[in-house]
């Protein structure tokens, strides 16, 4: 007995002095372990009688249990003590100024067309999107332009085989929504979009270049509608200042055709070499849909009514920036791209 309360003395006397976890480790193996002072004091019992052995055990297993209760205390107190000066080493002063983390900036043309988006939405519209690869019945044949029809070499087409091609425009996103409303209106939509034309790229050409058409369906509607619009859209791209001018064109998919100009924001119509010294600036095409497209795309021509205007965001985009050569938008040279910094 005298043993075993010695082995816990010195023990409990180590344990309370131990500094690290490494050592406190180490004395729980040897206090506690099979070649400990403890097992060989248990060696013995051998020797005593029944009573003597049931007295020793108790005693004995009381020292263990308030060895391991002294170990497992002594442990948090070390650990603690391990993590504050842990804490203490790697403190962070957050009042300091943090790390500038480079930003991109949002692309011009995405800029653009987010404005038409968020634009066209407030005034009813909904987004309509469809496949860049296109059949030539959406592409062409609906949008009357059947095979052999000259007003094809106006679009330079980029085929995939004889029926399949790259859309020239985004119309056909158009004559699918047309098709899917079976006859009944009112539609109103915008088709933003990557469009594809075999030009040769220059200045203010890419064979790659972007729209955003629109279409509005309905009954009663009439050119007061679609210049209205023209003249709201005009305004809030390019300032309250500016005003429009319908001249007489020809789109196949519209009847009638006009050409819109909007009044240079330069000289403020007055005449300069950016608008050629006339004070206008072409800016898209537009008109009435053509009752033959209305009627191939499940419409009565005599109860509906439409018109139809096609954006170039290129074009919006040089005119609002002063952006002078379209390769810029496909550059992906950063000296221009970063001056279209983030406003958040």
């Amino acid at each position: 007995m005298d043993e075993l309360l010695k082995i816990q003395e010195e023990a409990l006397g180590k344990i309370n002095d131990c500094q690290s976890l490494k050592d406190l480790n180490d004395l729980r193996v040897f206090y506690l372990g099979k070649k400990g002072p403890m097992q060989a004091a248990m060696k013995s019992m051998k020797d005593m009688t029944k009573e003597e052995r049931a007295a020793f055990g108790q005693v004995s297993n009381k020292v263990k249990q308030d060895l391991t209760a002294a170990i497992e205390e002594k442990k948090q107190v070390l650990e603690e003590a391990e993590m504050n000066e842990k804490l203490k080493h790697e403190r962070i002063d957050i009042t300091l100024p943090s790390y500038a983390l480079p930003l991109g900036s949002v692309h011009p043309l995405s800029m653009v067309r987010e404005e038409l988006e968020d634009l066209f939405i407030g005034m009813g519209y909904s987004v309509a999107e469809g496949p860049e690869v296109e059949s030539d019945h959406f592409n062409f044949e609906l949008m009357n332009l059947p095979k052999g029809h000259p007003a094809r070499d106006m679009q330079d087409t980029l085929y995939i085989d004889e029926n399949t091609l790259m859309r020239t425009h985004t119309s056909p996103v158009q004559a699918r929504t047309m098709l899917e409303a079976n006859g009944q209106g009112p539609i109103k939509i915008i088709c933003p979009g990557k469009t594809y034309r075999r030009d040769d790229d220059d200045a203010t050409h890419s064979h790659q270049f972007s729209q955003c058409e629109g279409l509005v369906i309905d009954k009663n509607i009439t050119m007061a509608d679609l210049k209205g619009t023209l003249e709201l859209f005009a305004k809030k791209m390019f300032g309250e200042k500016r005003e429009i001018r319908l001249r007489p064109s020809y789109f196949p998919f519209t009847e009638p055709s006009v050409e819109v100009d909007i009044s240079c924001h330069n000289c403020e119509g007055k005449g300069c070499p950016m608008c050629k010294y006339t004070g206008w600036i072409e800016i898209l095409g537009a008109g009435m849909v053509n009752p033959k497209v209305l009627e191939m795309c499940g419409f009565d021509p005599e109860v509906y009514q439409g018109f139809a205007f096609g954006i170039g965001l290129e074009r919006v985009a040089m005119l609002k920036y002063g952006i002078d050569n379209i390769r810029n938008f496909y550059s992906g040279d950063l000296r221009f791209l970063n001056q279209f910094t983030r406003k958040d």
